[in-house]
Order: C-alpha cells, then structure tokens, then sequence
C-alpha cells in the first residue's frame, strides 16, 4: 500500500499531504484527552510494534505480499487520536530512513494507511461493540473486525485517488479489481493480528486498553466476603 513518488500528479498529492497534516494537528490536540500516566508509554510500544510488524510481509496471491497497516489496532489500545498520531509517525520514519513510501507521498501514505484505516477501523469496532455481548472477550473479536474491514476501504480510497491525479493510463476497473481483491486477502491477515494482539493485552491489562473503557466502566462492582475461621 506504500505509494511511491510518481503515482499521483503533483496537485494530488499536494491536497492528501495538507489534509493529511491538518488531521495530525487536530490528532495533537484531541490525543490528551485519551492519553493518561498509565496509558501514554503503551502509545510509544503501539508505534514500535507497527513499525516492527510492518517489516514482515505475509505472501499473499499471485507473488504480492501484505504486511500489517496498524489503524485499527492503534485506534483500539490508545485511542484513535493518538492511534493515527502512531501510524504517522511510523510512515513518517519509514519514508525519510528506509525510503519505505516516496517524500512526496508521505501526506498520501498518512491519509490512506493512517487516517482511513483508523476512522474506519476504530467505526466498525464501535459499531460491532454495540451488537456484542458487553465483556472484555468480545473486544478483540469486534477490533479483528474493524481491521479487516479497514484494509479495502484504505485500498478504495486509494483508487479514488488514482481517479483523481493517477499518473498511468490504467483502467480504474481493472485496478479497482486488482486493489480490492488483494487487500481483501492482507485485510484477513490484519484482522488476525489485531485479533491476536488486542486479545494479549486484554488477558493481562484490560484497564490499558482504550477500545476496553465503556466495557469495564458498565461492570457491576461485586463485593464478596469470606467468614473467618471459628
């Protein structure tokens, strides 16, 4: 999904790369509200291990690979403020120190692997989470969800893009099938990981856990007393 310099004219990219930072700032503002003492060094270790995550490729279909985008499972641990500002970073370093994704590309990779994937992967774990029964079980199963589904959305959105300033002569649904049908395959994949990942933390910290919150703050307080011995 990294896009490389090249694939959309200048005036497209100029437009992802001032809505791309605007969310950013807004992220800055918005993120202290989620952020605590006990919760702000796990923002830190979110960012980490997307970045170490996104550095292993899965194979795919057809000789392509997918690695893992992070949106959703950074919007479920820390929040989806902070979560896009920890995808931003992680675009950010991969673009200036391993020319992972063009510098003129970083307000698109932000907009599509960052903004997109956290929206949509932080709204569908939201909206799963009202359908589910109300236990902290059911939190890495509703953000498993949200990733998968972010993936093609972030690959749709990208051909919306295309449309817009693509600089190829490549039939839009031709790439549509292409795009889709290859995220659908690395969305499994994220919705695994996400799974797995938000599950461990909720085994052993479901109070760190910002997607947790209003599933520990509905629990009945329960106060059991023991007899002593005669």
């Amino acid at each position: 999904m990294h896009v490389p310099d090249g694939f959309l004219d200048a005036p497209t990219s100029v437009a992802t790369g001032v809505v791309a930072a605007g969310v950013v700032a807004v992220s800055l503002r918005k993120a202290r509200a989620e952020l605590d003492d006990r919760t702000a060094p796990l923002a830190g270790l979110v960012a980490a291990f997307i970045f170490a995550t996104q550095m292993l490729n899965f194979p795919v279909a057809g000789g392509t690979s997918g690695h893992l985008m992070g949106g959703a499972i950074a919007a479920v641990l820390v929040g989806p403020w902070t979560g896009l500002l920890a995808t931003a970073v992680v675009f950010l370093v991969q673009c200036l120190l391993f020319a992972d994704g063009g510098i003129t590309a970083l307000g698109t990779n932000v907009l599509l692997m960052g903004v997109v994937t956290v929206a949509v992967g932080w709204g569908v774990f939201r909206a799963v989470q009202t359908v589910l029964p109300k236990t902290t079980a059911m939190v890495p199963i509703a953000a498993g969800i949200g990733a998968f589904v972010s993936v093609p959305v972030a690959s749709v959105a990208f051909v919306g893009l295309y449309a817009v300033g693509g600089t190829a002569d490549i039939p839009l649904d031709n790439l549509t099938t292409a795009m889709v049908g290859v995220h659908l395959l690395i969305g499994v994949g994220e919705g695994i990981i996400t799974f797995l990942a938000v599950g461990s933390v909720i085994a052993v910290r479901p109070d760190l856990v910002h997607g947790a919150r209003r599933v520990l703050a509905a629990r009945e307080l329960e106060v059991r007393t023991t007899r002593a011995a005669a």
